[in-house]
């Protein structure tokens, strides 16, 4: 059995990650091929773009599809949720997945081959990169924050604002433990 292993280097400017993958139908089981992608700047879609884009995607010749493993990381622009200071977030995401050969193969991503044999990752991408993007992004864990009273940034300056105890949302609940 003859296994093909390459390397290539991604450069089709309009579909950065769409993969002809038609020799790799017609190879045999174990056949693979790995596809480089380095670029300064990605857009990956209308709502996320990439810095610094970099990443490897293993293509296997399996008896029920194309394997895909895919290993990308990138930086993106978030926002501080306490300050609102910009800050750049490096994202390191991986995923395998299957692209069926026919529907009876289909995993629960629900992935076909094409019939043209190209594949396009960039939905997966975009997914497995937004799953990794935080819920609520810091810029810093010591971050902190933005003033109540005047809106300073108090990582920049402390404005002198102290709250008042009692207008803390909790301050009833403190006031029954300290009468304890």
């Amino acid at each position: 059995m003859h296994l093909f292993h390459g390397t290539e280097k991604v450069t089709n400017p309009r579909k950065p990650l769409r993969l002809n993958v038609g020799f790799l139908i017609n190879g045999s089981i174990g056949t693979s091929r790995d596809f480089d992608f380095d670029f300064e700047r990605f857009q990956v879609s209308d709502d996320l773009a990439l810095d610094v884009f970099k990443g490897l995607a293993r293509v296997g010749r399996t008896p029920q599809g194309l394997l895909v493993q895919g290993d990308f990381e990138g930086d993106t622009g978030l926002e501080c949720v306490r300050c609102l200071t910009p800050f750049s977030q490096r994202l390191h995401f991986d995923f395998t997945e299957l692209y069926a050969f026919n529907p009876k193969s289909v995993t629960e991503s629900g992935l076909l081959v094409p019939d043209d044999a190209h594949i396009d990752l960039q939905p997966l991408v975009r997914e497995y990169a937004l799953l990794e993007i935080p819920i609520s992004p810091l810029h810093s864990p010591e971050c902190k924050g933005l003033c109540l009273v005047c809106g300073q940034n108090l990582n920049e300056r402390d404005c002198g604002h102290r709250p008042e105890l009692d207008e803390s949302p909790l301050e009833a609940l403190r006031r029954l433990l300290d009468n304890k």
